[in-house]
């Protein structure tokens, strides 16, 4: 039987959402996706597959999944505008291209951007807690934003894997880390100053970035040194670095593909 395949862009408020990944008994992105697609299927058969996994509370500006259909979609602004019609107001999909069978979601990710927005100083207004992380203590940004170059290139990575085993891989190459000021989000609510930490590569370990932003949120807290961070990245190394910034300051920005 011919199959055909579409790769969905979509973008999504992570918020109230228990990350992408089907749980029992919790509500998630994909539980929420697949229910919409079988209902404007009309209980056609279809499988989706995510090109990664976000946590709960992440938000994405642009994620993706590849559809899976027995039968051809006819009008794909058609079926976008469908789609976008039944899907929870929290999450929006974006766009619809066919690719032929070769194409692997997962194989084919070549870079992805995630962005960390993040205050500090003083308590925000309630509406910023979906996006931003307000951290109330002082920061001492400057020095963050030397940490934050120290990621760049090829690192060993163990201090930034949630529950590291001994056969993974932990080599990883970082194309892009930097901490700058927020120019990208903006609202009357938001505080005067927010900074958001960017981070670009092939593909990221459980909890990476939260770990290595809550490395320099401890490191602008004065609780690290420089020293520190360019030690828990020699190879070989065994620091444990336990903070794990919140989740919901954390956003998958952009998936380029081969």
């Amino acid at each position: 039987m011919k199959k055909y395949f579409y790769v969905i862009t979509v973008q999504y408020l992570g918020y109230r959402f228990h990350g992408w990944q089907k749980q029992p008994h919790v509500k998630t992105l994909h539980l929420m996706v697949d229910r919409t697609l079988n209902y404007i299927l009309e209980g056609k058969r279809f499988k989706s597959l995510s090109s990664g996994r976000t946590d709960a509370m992440v938000s994405a500006e642009c994620a993706a999944f590849e559809l899976f259909l027995s039968e051809p979609i006819d009008d794909e602004i058609a079926f976008l505008q469908l789609f976008n019609y039944n899907l929870p107001q929290d999450i929006r999909a974006l766009s619809i291209r066919e690719v032929d069978a070769k194409f692997n979601i997962i194989q084919n990710s070549k870079i992805k951007e995630y962005l960390y927005l993040f205050t500090y100083g003083e308590k925000c207004h309630p509406f910023c807690a979906p996006i931003m992380t307000t951290i109330l203590d002082d920061l001492d940004i400057e020095l963050m934003q030397q940490g934050a170059k120290l990621f760049c290139g090829k690192n060993y990575l163990w201090s930034y894997c949630y529950k590291p085993t001994e056969s993974g891989i932990y080599t990883r190459n970082i194309l892009q880390c930097e901490l700058i000021e927020n120019d990208i989000y903006t609202a009357n609510y938001f505080p005067e100053k927010s900074y958001i930490l960017r981070v670009k590569g092939k593909g990221f370990m459980r909890n990476q970035i939260r770990l290595m932003m809550g490395t320099l949120i401890d490191l602008g807290k004065h609780k690290l040194t420089l020293q520190d961070v360019k030690d828990s990245l020699v190879p070989e190394s065994r620091i444990k670095m336990d903070y794990i910034a919140p989740a919901s300051g954390l956003i998958l920005n952009s998936v380029e593909f081969e």
